[in-house]
């Protein structure tokens, strides 16, 4: 139920598919930690002012939420240590519960990551290979799909998969009546171009097909295989496959504000009746969703976000080589830019950068990894409006040192 659009955001740009190996990166070190091979570039780099408390980024972020642009939790990372955190808002103004760094906020296209690491940890343990076609796990499927699209096609963006339009008035009202919608889904879509072409849009049946071979090989519900293994692993505490219920009455849980057609702000889960106008997300709202779709969204709190990204690099949830794996460049999106395993990954001011982003109405999340410095940034929001790939582009620029605008190059 939730969309590939964020306001303002270039979707090629921002929620394409992408990654890159960490060229120069020393085997068996953090994705977060390691340090490029360079020698102008020292293991105990300073922390730049601009990324400090008070600094560029900081009043630029108190800026906006001043404005009434912002309301929600960032917060930069460094090596673990934490360098600026900072919540703006309200996570529920029907209750009186302001954002802090304990609320959780809905992650939309920004979790898809976790299905694309959860088939690594299967691939790793020899139970699937990514060359596996979709007909080796799944039945059910057209035989054109089964046959010919793999498990590397649907990770990496490039299955040629089409799918119906989707109902985006529906109010779910269990988990498993979003599981049947979307596995249906999934089966009626159909092949309307060759398996491994460059330039093949992300589609829903890609991510739904891979929770589906997981659960599949595993047992398991998506959703109770990445809570299992992934969340729990990484200490994720305030992480979960939220369900509409859970949104409505846990206090931890962010509400997503949506602005309407007259300009008016409602709290999109306390409004199923009412849509969104953005053409990007035309007709939706969240919280008609009962769960998120398998291999699909989730809910994270900015510190849970950090653990997760350090833990893609040291050994917690993949083994270095599959680590690697995910984030090798499978398909150029742009000069600088690249498409990998769920992960966009871009070259800034001569280093990598491993990025996500994902947006709803009222909800907004980025989440960056820049492995040669060890500086993790998060950006969750739960208002319309928010100027999500300015704030990337400023989070940038505060670490990299990247002029605004000038990261990824597709």
């Amino acid at each position: 139920m939730d969309s590939d659009s964020v306001r303002g955001v270039n979707r090629r740009q921002l929620l394409g598919w992408g990654g890159v190996a960490a060229a120069g990166v020393v085997a068996g070190a953090s994705l977060v930690d390691a340090q490029p091979s360079h020698a102008d570039q020292a293991p105990t780099d300073p922390i730049p002012p601009d990324a400090r408390p008070g600094g560029a980024y900081d009043r630029y972020v108190a800026k906006l939420a001043a404005e009434g642009k912002f309301s929600g939790v960032v917060l930069l990372s460094h090596r673990g240590q934490t360098v600026l955190s900072r919540s703006y808002g309200m996570a529920d103004k029907e209750k009186g519960i302001a954002n802090h760094e304990g609320v959780a906020f809905s992650l939309s296209s920004a979790g898809k990551p976790f299905g694309a690491v959860a088939i690594l940890q299967l691939a790793q343990q020899g139970k699937v290979k990514l060359s596996d076609t979709v007909g080796t796990h799944l039945k059910g499927f057209a035989r054109e799909v089964a046959e010919q699209v793999t498990i590397h096609h649907v990770l990496s963006g490039t299955s040629g998969l089409d799918g119906p339009d989707d109902d985006v008035q529906r109010v779910f009202q269990s988990r498993d009546e979003v599981h049947e919608y979307y596995e249906r889904r999934a089966r009626q879509a159909k092949l309307v171009g060759a398996p491994g072409a460059p330039d093949t849009d992300h589609e829903e049946a890609e991510v739904t097909i891979s929770a589906l071979i997981v659960e599949a090989v595993t047992g398991k519900t998506y959703w109770d295989y990445v809570q299992e293994n992934i969340f729990e692993r990484c200490n994720m505490t305030g992480s979960a496959f939220c369900t509409r219920p859970q949104w409505l009455t846990d206090e931890h849980i962010a509400h997503p504000y949506m602005k309407l057609a007259d300009g008016g702000v409602v709290d999109a889960v306390r409004n199923l009746d009412k849509s969104s106008p953005d053409p990007n997300v035309l007709g939706k709202n969240p919280g008609r969703a009962f769960i998120d779709a398998p291999g699909d969204g989730g809910f994270a709190t900015a510190p849970d976000l950090v653990r997760f990204a350090r833990a893609l690099g040291d050994g917690t949830v993949l083994d270095r080589p599959w680590a690697d794996v995910l984030t090798a460049a499978k398909v150029p999106h742009g000069p600088a830019s690249f498409g990998a395993y769920g992960i966009p990954v871009s070259i800034v001011n001569g280093q990598w950068n491993y990025q996500r982003a994902g947006g709803n109405p009222g909800v907004g999340a980025n989440w960056d990894i820049y492995p040669y410095t060890g500086w993790v940034g998060v950006i969750l929001s739960n208002r319309d409006g928010v100027p999500l790939q300015e704030m990337i582009g400023q989070e940038m620029q505060a670490i990299t040192g990247a002029p605004v605008g000038g990261g990824s190059g597709g």
